[in-house]
């Protein structure tokens, strides 16, 4: 018999910003920010997420208020409590949620993510980030935010804590056995001992392996140091590009890293944010988006702007052209330490935007590539980003929700299956599944083998 392989397949998360990922979509009739805490409007997305075979939903997080929240509806549930709701709605979609390794410790946030997978069913991930806001530090008593380095030093020691963590408790370490009494193998959970520079953890976990060995690793730094951390260990990467060939270049890097360090760089999955205004014709699909932009507040954009460049940008004149000098600290394209910006500095250098052109671009999805046009245009993108080496899937960015992803389902994702492109149903159970990656196994067992 000759083995079949199956064609490659694309991954599609929903990233669920409240009312949506247009910073003005609150304001839309189409949108529903009165519902932003009422859990059932989460549920409902992840149903209309999981009908149309999505491989998960994402939540951002971060422990501090950054939005100016007189302009904007910032979102404000835990997401790791909002993901278990959803995961009592529904049966194959993946849950994947954002949690800082500067502001948790690891055995807390190894409980919470491990307590996700087991309730789910193996369909959690962690997004891993180390909070680029200083905002943060008065939260947790703290005099100031660590810096840069410092922060991805120690969120290397926390990943592999965490892990440790969760495979310190080996696949068959539950005996069940009424008879004898014999509920768990001592021999088979152990003591992890982590010590490193930032952080000292004992272990073992108070709590079995999960369905899918551990969580998905996700990650979506851009500089060098998350490149390099994504390399080691990300299992899916979310980023921003806004051309293809940047999109290719940051493919090919990642790719790279990973198979330094020992790694299938199969099993590390790209995957861009997209926000998307469809519509029938292209023409709707513009007007639509000025719906949106008409609605934007000025004083919030600069302040957004304001808080990526470091400099008061209120002198500005709104129809003027946008001053180049602001970005003149974004750094090359080899440097990558602040990446947002430096995309936001190629959107000036080339389309020599004015400030309120600016303003607008970035209002659809922070930086993130925004897409106008029908349906076909929609996955015409996708599929040559797709098959040209610049992404394994896409992170779906509606500019609105609820309806945004609905339209996105029922009109996109219809055209990528009829390509062969996405699933028509689901496969397996688990987010290791969806994404094709393997069930890691417990390094402890793995050890105990060698030594045997």
């Amino acid at each position: 018999m000759h083995e079949t392989t199956q064609p490659r397949q694309l991954s599609l998360n929903a990233f669920i910003y409240p009312s949506g990922h247009h910073e003005a979509a609150w304001r839309h009739a189409d949108s529903a920010p009165d519902r932003i805490y009422d859990v059932s409007y989460y549920q409902e997305i992840g149903r209309t997420a999981e009908a149309a075979k999505f491989d998960a939903v994402f939540f951002a997080d971060g422990p501090a208020l950054r939005q100016n929240v007189k302009h904007y509806a910032a979102p404000g549930l835990e997401p790791i409590t909002l993901l278990t709701a959803i995961a009592a709605a529904t049966t194959h979609l993946g849950l994947i949620a954002t949690a800082s390794t500067t502001y948790y410790e690891p055995y807390n946030l190894a409980r919470l993510f491990s307590s996700l997978d087991h309730i789910s069913g193996g369909r959690a991930g962690w997004n891993i980030v180390t909070t680029g806001t200083d905002l943060a530090a008065a939260n947790f008593g703290l005099a100031k935010h660590p810096d840069h380095a410092e922060r991805y030093s120690r969120a290397r020691e926390f990943v592999d804590a965490v892990v440790a963590l969760w495979d310190s408790w080996e696949d068959d370490a539950i005996v069940l056995d009424t008879e004898s009494g014999i509920y768990a193998d001592p021999d088979k959970i152990h003591e992890i001992n982590y010590v490193g520079r930032h952080l000292r953890v004992r272990g073992p976990f108070n709590s079995a392996r999960t369905p899918q060995g551990h969580p998905v690793l996700v990650q979506a730094g851009a500089s060098n140091d998350g490149r390099s951390f994504a390399g080691q260990y990300a299992e899916a990467i979310f980023t921003a590009h806004q051309r293809l060939e940047d999109a290719q270049a940051f493919y090919s890097d990642i790719k790279a890293r990973a198979a330094s360090f020992g790694r299938n760089p199969e099993h590390v999955k790209i995957l861009p944010g997209i926000s998307p205004f469809i519509a029938d014709t292209e023409a709707e699909a513009k007007a639509l988006e000025r719906e949106f932009n008409e609605l934007t507040v000025p004083a919030y954009g600069l302040g957004q702007l304001r808080n990526l460049v470091g400099k008061d940008l209120d002198h500005l004149d709104l129809d003027g052209p946008v001053p180049v000098e602001l970005f003149g600290d974004a750094g090359d394209v080899t440097d990558n330490s602040r990446s947002r910006l430096q995309v936001i500095a190629g959107i000036v250098q080339r389309e020599k935007p004015t400030v309120r052109g600016l303003l607008h671009r970035l209002a659809g999805a922070r930086g993130h590539r925004v897409f106008v046009g029908t349906p076909e245009q929609v996955a015409d993108t996708i599929e040559e980003w797709f098959t040209k080496g610049a992404a394994d899937g896409f992170n779906v960015m509606p500019p609105y929700y609820p309806g945004g992803l609905e339209v996105f389902a029922k009109t996109v994702v219809p055209i990528l299956q009829e390509r062969g492109l996405f699933r028509t149903e689901y496969t397996g159970t688990t987010l290791r599944d969806h994404f094709g990656l393997p069930r890691p196994e417990s390094q402890f067992a793995g050890r105990a083998a060698a030594a045997q």
